[in-house]
């Protein structure tokens, strides 16, 4: 199959290489999808995005005119693309279902070791010569309770982690009817009530945008840390900069931001323009922001790579992707009946 892989960077060339051992045509490109160049698609069958690409109706309907039947995402999220206007058009959407879930566990656990024993105001202090602790002290996380919305594998992990440090661990998940025993199902306004640690892991939806707003965090314990390696716009940045400023929320991590696309992911050093709220929230010093590099492990990207040629490879084979569909049709149910039939 004939493919063009857009926003590529350097780090992922290898790991691309290594899952697709030659078996289709593969062009590597690092323009971002949009408008101007769905052109580089001409002759194609297939495009892999990523989640910084714009795959809205419009780049959709131009791919389509360029003969693209595929479209594949190397990621788990699919905001950027259009997947109404993609089905409507006969392409097939897939996208990484899952991958190293570990990966973004250890990035949720590395931001709430970094803000509890205050590692970014350690190390800016040590650089300057002042080893005073008069603002460094932090607490054990044993006994303390941890509060995980959204239970899926990346919460799963994190759980496992956090139940080695002798944590008590409390989940939300709606959708689930069965947990493991060293984690505790509760409510929503128990789990904001009861927990000294709260980490997102929820999908972005309608029901979930701005989980956490004012109302939520009142509902919250003072000076609760928060931890978000979800999707930004899981929180209201306004109303977290407001309970950090008033003391509500103690301590803020986040390797996510409600307006990263198109921000994320590049360098903007020299730009004269920078997101003014995004400034506000970094100069706050119990926050730590990371570019969203939670993914950012070896086993991940190969992950990723292996997962997203596999889509590939089954397309070409005439085969359903499987869990890894995307579209947004019914095809999951349609297969599944298919499977029930035989």
């Amino acid at each position: 199959m004939k493919v063009v892989v857009y926003s590529i960077k350097n780090y992922e060339k290898e790991f691309i290489a290594k899952a697709n051992q030659k078996k289709h045509d593969i062009t590597l490109i690092a323009n971002t999808l949009n408008e101007d160049t769905a052109n580089f698609a001409q002759g194609k069958d297939a495009v892999i995005v990523f989640t910084n690409d714009d795959v809205s109706a419009n780049v959709v309907a131009k791919l389509q005119s360029y003969g693209i039947k595929y479209i594949a995402t190397r990621s788990t999220g699919t905001d950027h693309i259009d997947r109404v206007a993609a089905t409507a058009a006969g392409m097939k959407i897939a996208n990484v279902p899952n991958y190293s879930p570990q990966s973004i566990a250890e990035q949720a656990l590395t931001l709430i070791m970094a803000l509890n024993r205050k590692v970014n105001l350690a190390y800016n202090q040590t650089k300057n010569f002042d080893f005073q602790l008069n603002n460094l002290q932090g607490f054990c996380l044993k006994d303390k309770i941890v509060g995980l919305i959204g239970f899926g594998n990346i919460a799963k992990s994190l759980a496992q982690i956090l139940k080695g440090f002798g944590c008590q661990i409390l989940v939300h998940d709606p959708y689930l009817n069965q947990f493991p025993s060293y984690v505790t199902p509760v409510s929503l306004e128990t789990l904001y009530s009861h927990s000294r640690i709260i980490s997102l892991h929820t999908p972005l939806t309608t029901e979930t945008r701005y989980l956490i707003n004012q109302n939520a965090i009142n509902q919250m314990q003072n000076g609760v840390m928060l931890i978000n390696t979800g999707r930004g716009a899981l929180v209201n940045t306004n109303d977290i900069i407001e309970a950090l400023q008033n003391g509500k929320i103690g301590y803020y991590g986040a390797d996510v931001y409600e307006k990263e696309h198109n921000l994320f992911f590049e360098d903007h050093q020299s730009d004269e323009y920078k997101d003014p709220l995004l400034q506000e929230l970094m100069s706050l010093p119990n926050v730590i922001i990371t570019p969203h590099q939670a993914f950012f492990t070896q086993e991940a990207l190969q992950e990723i790579a292996n997962k997203t040629i596999q889509n590939i490879d089954n397309w070409q084979k005439g085969k359903c992707v499987g869990k890894a569909c995307a579209c947004a049709n019914s095809c999951q149910k349609e297969l599944v009946a298919v499977i029930n039939n035989h």
